[in-house]
């Protein structure tokens, strides 16, 4: 356990002087606006305290939080949509969306793949009227699970984004580094604070360093 702690350490510490380094040769965007969406829809979800951390590691920029237990879009054979009629989670959420540099997007493994609701956001939202809410992002993704997981459905996530990418002909990308969190009620506590496991700390640290640096690189 010591040489663990003293490599995720070690890891750390490099990420933060090449994070330093960049933004001497870079000029940093110093406040980042930031989309976070919890993507699961279940009471006392693992996915909103993974939302809530990095919401603390982003303490110094702009942040949403979406909370998808709040969830509110219809199926396809439930009813059109119309931006002009949009409800309260629908406005909220777009707001979120069309202010945004850079969008988390949080999902749990079930069944091998992304929850039914993220599934039927991006089909019911991945359409001409709705481009701009996906134009100039960075997609930062992240998989949850309470034990060993979440690689799986951030593989099918990607796809769905860069589809909707093409078809859409947009200026944005997926961010190539993914965060799998792992035994989640074990490193983090209800309000998303770090109960002081070394390597998860770590790694997130690790990944949303990177994904600042590729929010600077995209806007300059």
């Amino acid at each position: 356990m010591p040489v663990l702690k003293s490599i995720c350490k070690r890891v750390w510490e490099e990420s933060k002087t090449v994070y330093r380094k960049y933004c001497l040769t870079k000029k940093a965007v110093t406040t980042m606006n930031v989309c976070i969406i919890s993507g699961s829809a279940r009471q006392d979800n693992n996915t909103f305290r993974v939302g809530k951390a990095l919401q603390r590691l982003h303490q110094n920029d702009q942040t949403e939080l979406i909370d998808f237990k709040e969830y509110d879009i219809p199926l396809v054979a439930q009813s059109d949509l119309d931006q002009d009629l949009s409800n309260p989670f629908q406005q909220r959420l777009a707001r979120a969306m069309k202010e945004s540099q850079v969008i988390y997007i949080i999902t749990p493994e079930y069944n091998w793949s992304i929850t039914p609701e993220i599934l039927n956001w991006l089909h019911r939202w991945g359409d001409k009227q709705y481009r701009e809410l996906f134009d100039q992002k960075v997609f930062a993704l992240v998989g949850v699970s309470t034990g060993k997981g979440g690689k799986a459905p951030l593989l099918h996530l990607t796809g769905i984004l860069n589809k909707i990418i093409s078809y859409l002909n947009l200026d944005a990308f997926v961010s190539a580094r993914i965060f799998e969190a792992h035994y989640v009620k074990e490193v983090l506590d209800e309000e998303g604070a770090s109960k002081g496991n070394a390597e998860f700390d770590a790694g997130m640290n690790v990944f949303v360093n990177y994904t600042r640096r590729m929010v600077e690189r995209w806007n300059h």
